[in-house]
């Protein structure tokens, strides 16, 4: 005999799709039927139990039946969307949800892109189905007979159904329909352009050639050698598998008023970057200061950074920026090609010794360290290097790469090339990291930096030390001296416990070695003495004459 908790949950949800199955002949005719069968089978094939067995059957049959009929005329090359709160009258089913329905060519990107859309607008989902469907369709985009969705010809067309807190305020459904339909149409011209961003891509490749600068001498002319053959092999590396293209166009340097502008070139726009088709300029180049755009006259050939803007495409997270200089015969930039995206999870799992810039970028400051590589210091050069943030390391110049494995914090900062963001490390003792601390520190940043919002990342590993990798959002305008080695006081300051207080109160009245005996017996990991609430009421200064009178006691 079998007991519930031995059928398996693939046998409870054929049950569930059996019972919603089971309501199809009351809610649709008996030429219908069978087709309609069908369909609930594939609509339903992916959800585990426990969803199916939070919504009545005939609820879930209703709700399926609502898409299908929505979905039975659609016309390809656009999404079609609604967003509603289920009524009987109006939808055949109520809900104590609201309810997106939506019908697109399948493409990738559609689910990651939607949520992240959802929770940027804060909007809770409660669930979300995705079933795929071949469908065939008359010209006037009917589905025809005999309308099941799954008729194995032309074309795979996603349906998605996405349950969220009800919400009736008009406004804000209207703001979650716009917001989605820009993203569904940054995923559709990143997928249809994608083919011309990669050949894009491959053309600049074939023309970087060593021969964009001027020649001055042999050493020059090996150093752009070196740089041309670099450039080509990480343009090679990050389009194989390594970075997700999004958006592709083209500018040309100029000046207008006695300024460096960027002007857009007339439909060079690929991707998300599609418009405006017209041209015009930067503005976001236009809006950083005169000596930052004055480093588009640079030699340097690639610009690899982060955006302003936030992705809408697959994962949420600043855009990656890499911009590539062209240059006339005499080595004068004339403009730059700029790719954006976001680098792939392999990028970040990759070794960076085996990709191009940051192989050779490695190799040259453990040179320059001098450390023998079997050597202690040797080997945790080599392991801080390659756990380093892949796109800090991407990013940051050889000059700037340093640190020691100390316990101790340490702060290290860098600035966006344009200015738009300071990079922050930070390293504290590992014992001493929690969410507390990071928000803290994170508060520090921002008012150090006149920060407008921060980004982090946390690695805890067998390092004495937790790395935290904070990006710290500014106006281009914000002055940039600001006293690192004070930041790190504060830091260490917002680090400070009662306990810590207590053992240095201990040390300056009775001796370091008294502090110690104090801590191994009052303080260890098993057993901390004192309660939260005695902490909270007595001092480290009055704690320490408790710990005099405690320790003349016996057991």
């Amino acid at each position: 005999m079998q007991t519930k908790e031995n059928i398996s949950p693939v046998a409870n949800s054929n049950a569930a799709i059996a019972a919603i199955r089971g309501h199809v002949a009351h809610l649709a005719t008996p030429a219908q039927t069978p087709a309609l069968s069908q369909f609930i089978n594939a609509y339903f094939r992916e959800l585990d139990a426990e969803d199916l067995s939070a919504i009545s059957a005939e609820t879930w049959c209703a709700a399926a039946l609502s898409h299908h009929a929505f979905a039975t005329e659609f016309h390809s090359g656009a999404p079609k969307m609604r967003i509603f709160n289920p009524r009987a009258t109006d939808h055949g089913y109520t809900l104590n949800s609201t309810v997106i329905e939506l019908v697109n060519d399948d493409m990738p990107f559609l689910v990651d892109s939607i949520a992240m859309d959802l929770a940027r607008q804060g909007w809770t989902v409660k669930l979300l189905i995705h079933p795929l469907f071949r469908v065939h369709r008359a010209r006037d985009g009917e589905l025809t007979a005999p309308k099941s969705g799954l008729e194995a010809t032309a074309q795979t067309e996603s349906w998605i159904h996405v349950q969220c807190e009800r919400v009736s305020d008009p406004a804000r459904i209207k703001a979650l329909g716009d917001g989605l339909q820009n993203v569904l149409r940054d995923v559709r011209a990143a997928v249809e352009d994608w083919p011309a961003m990669r050949a894009k891509a491959n053309e600049t490749i074939e023309q970087i050639t060593p021969n964009q600068t001027s020649t001055t001498s042999p050493e020059a002319a090996k150093l752009r050698l070196d740089e041309a053959t670099e450039a080509k092999a990480f343009l090679r590396w990050v389009t194989d598998s390594h970075f997700t293209l999004l958006g592709v166009r083209d500018y040309t340097l100029g000046v207008e008023n006695g300024e460096d502008i960027l002007r857009i070139v007339p439909n060079s726009g690929l991707g998300i970057l599609r418009e405006p088709k017209l041209g015009g300029v930067s503005a976001s180049f236009n809006e950083l200061p005169a000596e930052i755009r004055a480093l588009a006259r640079s030699s340097q050939l690639l610009v690899l950074t982060k955006a302003n803007s936030r992705a809408t495409v697959h994962r949420p997270g600043n855009l990656d920026y890499i911009g590539v200089t062209h240059f006339d015969a005499d080595g004068k930039p004339l403009g730059e090609r700029r790719f954006v995206g976001l680098y792939t999870t392999a990028t970040y799992h990759a070794n960076p010794l085996s990709i191009p810039l940051l192989r050779h970028k490695i190799a040259r400051v453990i040179g320059r360290a001098g450390f023998p590589s079997t050597s202690h210091s040797g080997k945790n050069l080599v392991s801080l290097l390659e756990t380093y943030p892949r796109d800090e390391l991407i990013q940051i110049s050889e000059d700037q790469l340093r640190m020691g494995e100390r316990p101790r914090t340490r702060v290290f900062v860098r600035r966006d090339v344009y200015a738009r963001f300071f990079s922050c490390l930070i390293f504290v003792p590992r014992e001493a990291y929690n969410t507390e601390l990071r928000v803290k520190i994170q508060a520090i940043l921002k008012r150090a930096f006149g920060g407008t919002s921060a980004e982090f990342d946390v690695q805890l590993s067998s390092s004495m030390l937790a790395r935290i990798h904070m990006l710290i959002r500014t106006p281009p305008t914000q002055a940039a001296n600001q006293d690192v080695r004070a930041i790190e006081a504060e830091i260490t300051a917002a680090m400070r416990r009662w306990e810590d207080d207590l053992l240095l109160e201990a040390s300056a009245q009775y001796g370091e070695e008294a502090a110690n005996s104090t801590r191994s017996t009052f303080l260890t990991v098993e057993n901390n003495t004192f309660p939260a609430a005695y902490r909270e009421n007595v001092t480290p200064a009055q704690a320490v004459a408790d710990l005099t009178i405690a320790q003349t006691l016996d057991d």
